[in-house]
């Protein structure tokens, strides 16, 4: 059986090499799939290819002279096809029976090599386009019918298995005509190896999609820093007379009402400071951190939680991590919310879930990664650019903002990590890498301990603030803690009572009309350079301005509205001290 199918094949190759040396000898322009097969390697090869090359030389009658041309063109197109560095495929496909695998009549050696093939296999046994070779059966059924259709395909890109199954990106330039008998297609194909090329390009496209991502968050940024700051003012007035009230003699009934208030305010408050934090617009301390230890503290936190939704945790820290410098809190944050956000998706679709956690590090990109795995639904793809846009949510309306992975993903970004999601088919897993290197952590003096308020009572406030609601309710508890405050609606009216009047603080707004607080501090530290050093300014517009640099070189206290009035008081303390 073996010898008749090897001279069976040679019998084919007889043929497709007589109707190439055919087209040569006419002068014939080369055409894509006009290239010389070669019968099976078994052990008849040789013979085979002699055979052929023989068939090849013109009968006597042809002058001597063309005659040695054309055997010697003949050899010499033999020697290119075992030669080149692309695959050839001679053989016939039948696009009208989809289980069929075809026939091979010739392949050449980079061909045997592309697809793993050994080098010694008969030609007849290498089946590239056969359907074990094609990941997906419908890619096979799709370039079969354009070959039959077109009768030609240049550079077309399939997916196949290589014979130990592992992929393999391949551009075939092919050209077909219909067989004599069966309905079948001869085929010449040329087999491009385009595996490296295609992970370039696919690591350029993702490239791409970041900086895409990256622009789209900044323009966001920036236009959500505006509506937070807006927000902030009044936010801040209703935490502060609600925290007021609380300090209060109420009946049950309003202090209820009160709690209530402040419960919704404090919410608020912390979407809010979402949305600064997605836009950079708060305060970041960085230190060297174990990721390890704010894991576990992170996994405290939602210990009830996660028992009460019958959330299992599983745990798989590794030991001896590098540390990192970024901000605990921050991270902790970035944890929670994909804690959170798995947490919803697998009582969403289970009921009930398993979460994995887990931490390495990568010496190659010399970080420290953050897995966190769900058995949940998983993430369409469809979804996955996307998912760390602003107020992008697939759970129903009032079951979330939107912005978890928002922050998450602004969060790490900030600290000049990466995350990703990645999602084969159930489950989900969010990646974060933070980078190992980085600036060291500056040590901190020692702060001197805070005086009491009672060592404090009587000092003289300045409260500049152009939002009469807000520093109606700060001025009224700064003098509740026994400070004399005097009010000022915007930095001139300000500077016209420095001139005057003497002070031990100042707190003042950043942004105002007219003349705003940089320029208020510019002139208090030229004309009064003490009482500069006591500024507090209070702010919801700092990250990526003017703004930021400045209380950089100042030196100065700040805090973010919306504040806690405890916060301010602090403030004023530590000023004083």
């Amino acid at each position: 059986m073996h010898d008749l199918r090897g001279r069976g094949a040679r019998r084919d190759a007889d043929v497709q090499l007589r109707r190439f040396g055919q087209r040569y000898s006419r002068g014939d322009r080369l055409e894509v799939g006009h290239t010389v097969p070669v019968a099976d390697s078994n052990a008849g090869a040789a013979e085979t290819r002699a055979h052929a090359a023989a068939r090849l030389r013109p009968p006597t009658s042809i002058p001597r002279k063309r005659a040695d041309s054309l055997g010697h063109r003949a050899d010499a197109f033999a020697r290119l096809f075992e030669a080149v560095h692309e695959g050839v495929f001679i053989g016939d496909l039948a696009p009208d029976d989809p289980g069929h695998d075809g026939t091979t009549i010739a392949v050449n050696p980079h061909l045997k090599l592309i697809f793993g093939y050994a080098a010694e296999a008969p030609d007849f046994s290498v089946s590239p386009f056969a359907v074990a070779r094609f990941a997906d059966p419908r890619a096979r059924a799709s370039f079969l019918e354009r070959l039959a259709i077109d009768r030609a395909v240049t550079d077309y890109l399939l997916r196949l298995r290589r014979v130990d199954t592992s992929p393999v990106w391949v551009e075939v330039t092919a050209r077909a005509e219909r067989a004599t008998r069966g309905g079948t297609l001869r085929v010449e194909a040329l087999v491009r190896d385009v595996s490296e090329r295609k992970k370039l390009d696919d690591q350029a496209r993702d490239l791409y999609q970041q900086l895409l991502q990256a622009e789209k968050m900044a323009a966001l940024g920036q236009t959500i820093s505006g509506v937070a700051h807006e927000l902030n003012n009044p936010l801040a007035t209703i935490l502060s007379w609600a925290e007021r009230l609380t300090k209060k003699p109420l009946d049950d009934a309003a202090r209820r009402g009160v709690d209530i208030i402040l419960g919704e305010a404090e919410r608020a408050a912390r979407i809010v400071r979402n949305l600064l934090t997605f836009a950079r617009k708060r305060q970041s301390t960085r230190a060297m951190i174990d990721i390890n230890t704010v894991v576990t503290e992170t996994i405290a936190l939602r210990a009830y939680e996660a028992r009460a939704a019958s959330i299992s945790v599983i745990t798989a820290l590794a030991s001896g991590l590098p540390h990192v410098f970024a901000d605990a809190h921050q991270i902790q944050q970035v944890l929670l919310n994909l804690m959170i956000n798995a947490e919803q998706a697998m009582l969403a679709a289970n009921g009930r879930g398993s979460l994995v956690i887990r931490t390495w590090h990568d010496p190659e990109r010399d970080a420290v990664a953050l897995e966190v795995s769900d058995d949940g639904p998983g993430v369409p793809p469809e979804v996955t650019s996307k998912i760390f846009d602003p107020f992008f949510t697939t759970k129903d309306v009032g079951q979330g903002t939107g912005l978890g992975l928002t922050v998450a993903y602004a969060i790490v970004q900030e600290h000049g990590g990466r995350i990703r999601v990645e999602s084969p088919g159930r489950g989900a897993s969010f990646i974060v890498e933070l980078p190992v290197t980085g600036a060291a952590a500056i040590p901190r003096p020692p702060r001197p301990a805070s005086p009491s308020m009672e060592a404090v009572r009587g000092a003289a406030v300045l409260l500049v603030e152009d939002e009469r609601a807000l520093a109606a309710a700060v001025g009224d508890a700064l003098i509740d803690a026994g400070l004399k405050v005097e009010y000022a609606g915007d930095g001139e009216e300000a500077l016209a009572r420095v001139r005057t009047k003497t002070y031990d603080v100042v707190i003042c707004d950043l942004k105002m009309p007219r003349v705003d607080g940089m320029a208020l501090y510019r002139a208090i530290a030229a004309a009064t350079p003490a009482l500069a050093r006591r500024v507090i300014f209070v702010t919801g517009d700092v990250a990526g301005t003017d703004a930021e640099r400045f209380l950089e070189e100042s030196g100065c206290r700040w805090l973010a509205k919306p504040f806690r009035l405890a916060d301010l008081l602090r403030a004023v303390r530590d000023t004083l001290a």
